[in-house]
């Protein structure tokens, strides 16, 4: 067995399995709006992280940012912000998501050599 890269994406793993279930844990299941949303990312996300963390690539992060900005931003975009529940759950995990797969960008040599290399020319 190969040792995981990150714990990050175990943490987005967990996220992820979350977000699937907050509907319901949180009570915002009868708006079908933000409940897809929140299942839909949930579902992404969980496939994201087990990919990076059984064949880790540094795009799998990128896509865990997109999921955490977009999660941030669907409360307005999907018109659920007057939701307090899935407004909090969307906005929080959302900034957790985009956060933790920032610093993997930033922190592991392999992914972020790209623009490293740019920088310092």
């Amino acid at each position: 067995m190969t040792r995981m890269k990150h714990w990050q994406d175990a943490f987005n793993a967990i996220l992820g399995i979350w977000l699937i279930v907050a509907a319901w844990v949180l009570g915002f299941q009868t708006d079908a709006t933000a409940m897809a949303s929140a299942v839909i990312v949930g579902v992404l996300l969980l496939a994201a992280a087990l990919g990076a963390i059984f064949l880790p690539h540094a795009w799998e992060e990128w896509v865990e940012l997109v999921l955490g900005l977009w999660l941030i931003a669907s409360p307005w975009v999907l018109r659920f912000s007057t939701l307090p529940d899935a407004w909090a759950n969307a906005v929080l995990a959302g900034l957790v998501i985009a956060i933790l797969a920032i610093w993997v960008l930033l922190t592991d040599e392999d992914y972020g050599t790209w623009w490293r290399k740019g920088a310092a020319q």
